[in-house]
């Protein structure tokens, strides 16, 4: 199992036009080396549930289990503790009117709650916006007598977890009684079973999902509960758009040979996409950067042009003429499929809005790669200054979403 790394630090790139979320809308610099089908060594996972859960292979297992229909639940209202060390009522709070992903924790446990936490990691990524607003996703402490507020806290910062993600404990009676409820108690914290929980209330409708299943099924899963996944295939059949397309168009760039690219439709749709910001002048970070991004195309080999497109665009599209970007780009050697992006300045700072990148200052850019899936709709951020290796990572963990 791939060790698991995370930093704290979340972007957007979403407009704030709507308050639903097109797909991949937060961006995160998550380092998480969680794929899917990770197996869990070391730790029993045989649930003290329903003889039909057992059968049904609740057990540690290379291969995910499929989601099972639960059907209708009754949740209590039972006042807990989140991380923050505040009281809020289960129901109440956290369950009532939203769609909500529940997993099972313990703080000092060594095996499957650190993959069970990047997954919540990449689901919260992916919810973007609607975490905290109609999704929440919420872990339980099956040990609260050693699992304090400050202890979950800990344990969460690590995947940074953000304001629609709650952790819980409480005192050992009201917490396994939930559990109870839930149908997820064991007598033993060891015993306990790598089990999520997707419902929605409102709609008494709830499934019961292996908890190491693939982020973007999870994330489908969440879609369909929430009616969401409805909305983009209505989306797409009245207007012939993706979600993604509607958000991003077809704004007109020119790349570095003089020719006319449209947003959308040339450069992002069906493709990873890699992006980062440059001047034509800089001569600080960009070079950097620059050559960052010049390993990244020798790693990617023919994928580059038919599976990913590298997007640099221009900050200063005032200065930076297609000739001025062509000269500059032949300092890198692009191969087809690195595009050096620059257009009508209007045009430029759409797109810059767009990905979150604007700035009045060419000297004010970040210095950040934007890493994203648009077929599967996830997207991360990574700082330029991180190890090679670690970029890399990032990459290729966008690469292989959904596969």
């Amino acid at each position: 199992m791939m060790a698991t790394k995370h930093l704290a630090w979340t972007g957007s790139i979403r407009a704030r036009r709507s308050r639903s979320a097109w797909p991949g809308a937060a961006l995160g610099l998550v380092l998480c080396g969680y794929a899917a089908g990770v197996s869990a060594h070391g730790e029993s996972h045989q649930a003290q549930a329903e003889p039909a859960d057992a059968q049904a292979g609740d057990s540690a297992s290379t291969t995910p289990v499929a989601a099972r229909e639960l059907g209708q639940m009754s949740i209590p209202d039972v006042v807990l503790l989140n991380q923050d060390g505040r009281e809020v009522r289960f129901y109440s709070d956290l369950v009532k009117n939203k769609t909500v992903a529940i997993n099972f924790i313990y703080t000092s446990c060594t095996t499957i709650c650190t993959p069970m936490g990047a997954v919540f990691a990449n689901l919260q990524d992916r919810m973007g916006a609607r975490a905290g607003k109609d999704v929440q996703l919420i872990s339980i402490s099956v040990d609260p007598v050693v699992d304090t507020p400050q202890r979950l806290k800990a344990w969460g910062a690590k995947f940074g977890a953000g304001p629609g993600w709650t952790l819980l404990t409480g005192s050992k009676r009201d917490v396994d009684d939930l559990l109870k409820t839930l149908k997820v108690f064991t007598p033993d914290v060891e015993d306990h079973s790598p089990i999520l929980l997707i419902g929605n209330e409102r709609k008494g409708r709830w499934v019961r999902a292996y908890g190491l299943t693939a982020p973007a099924k999870l994330a489908g899963i969440i879609d369909s509960m929430s009616g969401l996944s409805q909305v983009k295939a209505s989306v797409k059949a009245s207007t012939g758009q993706s979600m993604a397309a509607e958000y991003f168009t077809d704004a007109t760039l020119v790349d570095q040979r003089g020719e006319n690219v449209r947003l959308y439709s040339d450069l992002l749709k069906d493709h990873v996409v890699i992006i980062n910001t440059f001047y034509a002048s800089c001569e600080g970070a960009c070079p950097v950067t620059m050559g960052k991004v010049q390993a990244i195309q020798s790693w990617l080999g023919d994928r580059l042009g038919s599976e990913v497109h590298i997007l640099s665009i221009t900050v200063d599209a005032e200065n930076d003429t297609p000739q001025r970007i062509r000269e500059y780009a032949e300092r890198f050697n692009p191969r087809p499929g690195w595009y050096f992006l620059t257009g009508v300045p209007e045009n430029v700072a759409f797109v810059l809005a767009k990905l979150g990148q604007r700035v009045d200052n060419p000297g004010n850019h970040k210095n950040i790669l934007i890493v994203g899936n648009e077929p599967t709709g996830l997207w991360k951020k990574a700082l330029v200054l991180a190890q090679p290796a670690e970029l890399l990572e990032i990459v290729d963990s966008v690469l292989r979403d959904g596969v």
